[in-house]
């Protein structure tokens, strides 16, 4: 919604480099993983491998070793929470972002609601706590159990509720980096040994949230977390934040100290998974990607690893490795949406060696401009 009051305007560039800034990807930060991880609200993680990616991208001297242990002593948990999809997170993060997310798990479950009749909600979360609780366990055999007692129920509908309702986390050595292992379930407060705790308070995390992905626009806080009706915290906050507008006239709110940078502030390239909050946490998404090139990143149902170039939205990459999976002789296969001058291809073969040194653990790759289909 357009502002009738006019405020500073900050441009695509400004909002880019800011974004860019509280990202962690202007530069790399000398900051450990599990701080990182609390900074940016966590993680995208509804594959193994992106927050691995996602934290090489932004972290000095990062080594997937280091979040694999954080994910072993349970000082982070992969689990749903915003968007209904699933995020790593801190452990104080998992116990009490995921309640001030659970009305729109609600609207989930109600969505399913045909396929309940019959289903008491209380008692199947309560039977699907017990269950989970007693050892961890797959979808399957959750969803198998609930059928047990609802043997007329639709068994995605009862999966979907148990997800819902309650906060499952995927336990060890599912997302370990360099470990395999089915999604097996059970409660965040059974796996972290701690009682359930009441939500953030809302007003909080619009703080974190402009920390992490500010300036911004109700809309887009209500687009990341997946929640509607934030208007009021925003204008709670109002005398303590800065305000502006974009180039359209929508109104963006700021933490007054965060940084923001000069828009002509270098951007060195930077490899991101196929799924990454920055390309994913706000309404308008052009303050990194060009409204000409959006849906690029997608074929069909598939998600491709993306590449910023000067901070946008470049291009597409891939990894393969080289035999018997090793990084030695791996390959980087480089998609650009555009024309790139020799200077920016030289920096972008230099990132995409150091992604493979330091995610191989050693290494070395060699770097292929064309098509990631070819």
């Amino acid at each position: 919604m357009a502002s009738r009051t006019t405020h500073p305007v900050l441009d695509t560039r400004a909002l880019n480099r800011a974004t860019l800034a509280r990202q962690l990807l202007l530069s790399r930060a000398e900051m450990s993983a599990r701080d990182a991880v609390g900074h940016l609200l966590g993680l995208q993680a509804q594959n193994v491998k992106p927050p691995y990616f996602q934290l090489h991208a932004r972290l000095a001297g990062f080594r997937p070793a280091e979040l694999a242990g954080l994910m072993e002593s349970r000082d982070v948990v992969r689990m749903v929470t915003m968007r209904s999809t699933i995020h790593t997170h801190t452990a104080h993060d998992a116990l009490t972002l995921r309640p001030l997310v659970q009305p729109a798990r609600d609207r989930e479950v109600a969505y399913f609601r045909k396929g309940l009749v019959g289903v008491d909600l209380d008692s199947l979360a309560e039977r699907s706590r017990v269950f989970v609780e007693a050892e961890p366990r797959t979808m399957g055999e959750i969803r198998g159990e609930l059928l047990r007692h609802w043997p007329d129920a639709d068994p995605q509908s009862l999966s979907v509720a148990a997800r819902c309702l309650l906060p499952l986390v995927q336990v060890t050595p599912r997302g370990v980096w360099g470990r395999s292992g089915q999604v097996r379930l059970t409660t965040v407060e059974s796996w972290l040994g701690r009682p359930a705790a009441p939500a953030q308070p809302v007003d909080d995390v619009v703080r974190r949230y402009l920390a992490a992905f500010g300036p911004a626009s109700v809309k887009d806080m209500q687009l990341w977390a997946g929640l509607t009706r934030l208007k009021d915290a925003f204008e709670r906050l109002r005398p303590e934040l800065d305000v502006f507008q974009d180039e359209n006239g929508v109104e963006l709110f700021d933490l007054p100290d965060a940084p923001r940078p000069d828009p002509g502030t270098p951007a060195p390239p930077r490899f991101l998974p196929e799924f990454d909050n920055l390309l994913l946490s706000h309404a308008d998404r052009s303050r990194v990607v060009d409204p000409a090139i959006k849906g690029r990143t997608w074929t069909g149902n598939q998600a491709h690893c993306t590449l910023l170039v000067d901070g946008f939205l470049a291009g597409l990459w891939k990894l393969e490795r080289g035999a018997e999976g090793k990084t030695e002789g791996a390959a980087v296969t480089v998609e650009l949406f555009r024309k790139a001058s020799a200077a920016e291809k030289v920096e972008i073969a230099a990132e995409a060696e150091l992604l493979v040194a330091a995610m191989g653990e050693g290494g070395s790759a060699s770097v292929r401009f064309g098509s990631i289909h070819g």
